[in-house]
């Protein structure tokens, strides 16, 4: 590893060095230098060009004084440094047809300091650029990945993608902006575990990422954090499990008060929607049946109850009058309930996952205990082959809203957890860099969805649902410069040969794609070229997301009005009731010691019976002379047990 640049050598091997500016007083200061491991790594002591090159984060360091580590380079001239960095900020996209959710046209887009400036034809821009032609190709918003579970503890192992082989997978694949979900530990207050997932990303991220938070048990504190993490940190959705009974999962009237909270700090609730306590029972069954195999995943999580929960949440929410977002529905019944849901006018937003999409559930039942186990993810895929072309169809019609990866990888000694039992292997399948290519061929070229749709469904409706629009999930002035160019005739073939995802398999492996993104621009710098990468690990930033957005909390706000002025109408004015209490304890005792056995047919005793007798002394008849005991009123008194010998209608038998 290079750590001078004082031979014409390594001034020609600028392009593929790394950076990094860092001052000194003196060329005996003591320096330590973080260096990438990938390529040379030169320290830059002029201020000057510092400003050119990103900063580079690595684990391997080194330490010594500034004159034995780095050599000086001449001071360049301001026009050569300006002319560089123009370069590197200013993008002109040219002849290419920009795709938005409502409409295309043909149109040039220029990019500087990571900001759409101009959108239109014939653009006056200035000189210093990098200019990509883009005729025949579409440039549409960066894909928006709404739930991600990167460098996540779960099941006694931690998923093999961390969050900068993940996202730089997600740049390979179109994604420009993921949202990953803090999942606190048992011992970890809200806000710690938010704090450690902040630590993680930062400085790993190639992309902007914001964040869910996942409510794992219910109390005064955790309500407290959700407030700060709403107003302070920029948090707007709070999940909550059904599922994973040992673990995640809250009870229903849990789950009532987080919803309530939800809507009081304008936050989104999400939730897994599967009915946990009857999934560990089948669980239980299937073992005893012998079935230690990944099919015994999907059979004990039947498609019916992923719908029971589903309509269960879905009342919840409605009671509650909090917005919900269901996520990945993996079954046609779940998704009937949302669209159920959708056309009563409640306000509820459904997302499907790539995997759901892309492929089936007769995986599950392959002879290769390893395949099987690859795919088994909660809820399961499902084994009706018809399951994918139909929530494609919802995501047409509008029923479903977005698209997820719910990128959840394990390489295939972890998933070997569960090899004599199902239950243990951990759950989770790929798919963050492969969801635009899968729904575009499942979507775009079955006729299914329109460009504009898919636009829609893997980046705008994101952007609304969860706060980022107009920043994010659209091409227009003022947009974030987070964009890619697609080719919608280039092909591959994925495999997990090829994939930049860390883990060993992929659940879409030799499936061939028709339609893919060719360049990425993230943050107003290109990312991903024709099958090349050129991210920085550590450039993306964290977004916060607001609470209380308009596309979900319009409607409802003015429902609240409405509700409350029908409330008010409803409210019945009377007088305030002056008369006796009962003594509940003294009626008690009262009963205990008074005997319902009555002679000679009198009337019962006073305790015995709730209402009077009629003015005429006799029993009323709407009182119940019902006991728990089974005793009447009048078991004391003598019944005749004389015959009736001419009952009405006369005698039975006899001659006649």
């Amino acid at each position: 590893m290079s750590s001078l640049l004082s031979d014409v050598e390594d001034q020609a091997n600028l392009s593929n060095a790394c950076f990094q500016f860092i001052s000194t007083k003196n060329d005996r200061e003591q320096l330590q230098c973080n260096s990438n491991p990938e390529s040379s790594f030169y320290c830059i002591k002029n201020a000057q060009q510092s400003s050119l090159f990103l900063p580079s984060t690595s684990s391997v360091t080194k330490q010594g004084s500034a004159s034995s580590l780095f050599t000086v380079i001449p001071t360049i001239s301001q026009d050569t440094a300006n002319s560089m960095k123009s370069s590197q900020t200013r993008i002109l996209i040219k002849g290419g047809r920009v795709v938005n959710d409502d409409g295309t046209m043909l149109a040039d887009v220029f990019i500087e300091d990571g900001i759409i400036k101009q959108v239109g034809l014939n653009l006056n821009v200035p000189a210093g650029r990098t200019t990509i032609d883009a005729t025949g190709k579409l440039v549409m918003p960066g894909g928006i990945d709404t739930q991600t579970h990167l460098e996540l503890q779960f099941m006694g192992t931690r998923t093999i993608d961390d969050f900068y082989t993940g996202t730089k997978a997600a740049v390979a694949g179109g994604t420009t902006t993921i949202l990953d979900l803090v999942i606190p530990t048992k011992e970890q207050t809200l806000l710690e575990a938010y704090k450690q997932w902040r630590e993680r990303a930062d400085a790993k991220v190639c992309c902007d990422y914001g964040l869910h938070v996942a409510i794992t048990h219910w109390n005064e504190q955790v309500a407290a954090d959700m407030e700060t993490l709403a107003k302070e940190q920029g948090v707007n959705s709070f999940k909550v499990y059904m599922g994973y009974s040992d673990s995640f999962m809250l009870h229903d009237d849990e789950i009532f008060q987080v919803f309530a909270k939800c809507r009081e700090i304008g936050a989104i609730a999400m939730v897994h929607a599967e009915n946990g306590l009857v999934v560990k029972e089948l669980e239980k069954e299937m073992l005893k049946l012998g079935i230690t195999g990944p099919e015994g995943h999907l059979l004990s999580r039947p498609e019916k109850l992923e719908a029971e929960a589903t309509y269960r949440v879905l009342t919840i929410a409605e009671q509650t009058r909090c917005p919900l977002y269901v996520e990945h529905v993996t079954s046609k019944a779940a998704a009937d309930k949302v669209q159920e849901a959708r056309l009563q006018g409640q306000i509820v937003f459904g997302a499907s996952n790539t995997a759901s999409l892309g492929t089936d559930g007769s995986h599950y039942f392959n002879k290769c205990w390893c395949h099987g186990a690859f795919h088994v993810m909660s809820p399961p895929l499902r084994d009706d082959s018809t399951t994918g072309p139909y929530l494609m169809d919802c995501l047409a019609n509008g029923t479903l809203s977005t698209t997820a990866s719910d990128h959840c990888t394990f390489n295939g000694n972890q998933k070997a957890l569960g090899k004599d039992d199902f239950r243990k292997i951990p759950h989770g399948v790929n798919g963050i860099e492969d969801r635009l290519p899968i729904i575009w061929a499942k979507g775009v070229e079955t006729g299914k969805l329109d460009i504009n749709q898919f636009v829609a469904v893997t980046s705008t409706n994101a952007a609304r649902i969860f706060n980022m629009y107009p920043k994010k999930g659209r091409i227009a002035v003022g947009s974030d410069a987070d964009c890619l160019i697609w080719d919608s005739e280039a092909t591959k073939t994925i495999s997990a040969s090829t994939h930049h995802q860390a883990c060993d398999f992929n659940i879409f492996e030799t499936f061939q794609c028709r339609g893919l993104p060719i360049v990425t621009i993230v943050d107003g710098k290109i990312a991903y070229e024709y099958g090349e990468l050129h991210v920085v690990q550590g450039s993306g930033k964290y977004i916060e997301t607001g609470c209380f957005t308009d596309y979900v909390y319009q409607k409802l706000t003015k429902r609240e009005q409405l509700r409350a002025e029908i409330l008010k109408q409803q409210t019945v004015e009377r007088e305030l009731y002056t008369g006796d209490v009962v003594d509940l304890t003294k009626s008690l005792s009262n009963e205990s010691k008074t005997s319902p056995k009555h002679a000679n047919h009198e009337l019962p005793a006073a305790g015995f019976h709730n209402r009077p007798a009629t003015r005429a002394g006799a029993r009323n008849l709407f009182d119940s002379s019902f006991m728990l005991s089974g005793e009447q009123w009048d078991d004391g008194s003598v019944r005749k047990t004389t015959r009736v010998q001419q009952p009405p209608g006369g005698q039975s038998k006899g001659l006649w």
